[in-house]
């Protein structure tokens, strides 16, 4: 038990707590404490009946069975991996930059899922991470299942493949490739590329907010487009 709680700990803070509830709400739900049915995101129960947990609880919830376990666990491991990724990577020092692009790309899914009756945000939330990281590394070779390789930049549709043909939807990847696709465009391309504004900066709330989870965290955006011009090329497994 020491050996996970030392590997739990060293989950950098952000993906630490994302990836706890991640694992808590659906097992809330399996042992039946909280019904399943007060995790959904229901457009009705939100916007009628005031209950306003339901987008939060519809981030984290996943029914876990004998037909969703796999998908389940695979999407897990995705988290792990790639919100580990960004937080030590891209956005190593700057939590609340990180918090922000988290925040940014649940408020587009939780609009989305309001508007196309989508129940569930777990994965369009994890793929839209994985489709910037996938970004940000888009040269690197990457290794997937079966010895695979390809650029990271494809990762996020072959993943959106591979999670159809284990029984996900297409519509909950292809949701968080478009939200991770709006964050990179805003915050790194329309501005290196296009010369446009700067529209995504971190709200000064977050920057001063004492969870922003390391003294560095007053560090801007800019640092983040600086990130972007100097990365180059690598090779690491998936």
């Amino acid at each position: 038990m020491s050996d996970i709680g030392d590997w739990f700990r060293s989950i950098p803070a952000i993906t630490r707590y994302w990836f706890a509830a991640t694992v808590a709400v659906p097992l809330v739900g399996k042992l039946g404490l909280i019904s399943p049915a007060y995790f959904f995101l229901w457009p009705e129960a939100f916007l009628y009946r005031f209950q306003i947990w339901r987008p939060i609880t519809a981030t984290f919830y996943f029914p876990v069975g004998p037909g969703t376990g796999f998908l389940y666990l695979v999407n897990l491991y995705f988290l792990y991996q790639y919100s580990t990724r960004l937080e030590t990577g891209a956005f190593d020092g700057r939590p609340a930059d990180y918090l922000f692009m988290l925040l940014f790309n649940w408020i587009c899914i939780v609009i989305t899922g309001l508007a196309m009756d989508m129940q569930l945000l777990m994965i369009p939330l994890i793929m839209s991470v994985l489709y910037v990281w996938a970004q940000l590394n888009r040269d690197m070779i990457v290794s997937f299942w079966f010895g695979t390789r390809f650029k990271a930049c494809y990762l996020p549709w072959v993943i959106l493949g591979f999670n159809y043909i284990i029984g996900g939807s297409v519509i909950n990847e292809l949701i968080g490739n478009l939200v991770g696709h709006l964050y990179f465009f805003l915050m790194f391309r329309y501005p290196m590329d296009l010369g446009g504004r700067n529209f995504l900066s971190t709200p000064q709330f977050l920057l001063i907010w004492p969870v922003s989870f390391s003294p560095s965290a007053s560090a801007s955006s800019p640092l983040l487009l600086s990130f972007f011009a100097d990365s180059r090329l690598c090779t690491k497994n998936v």
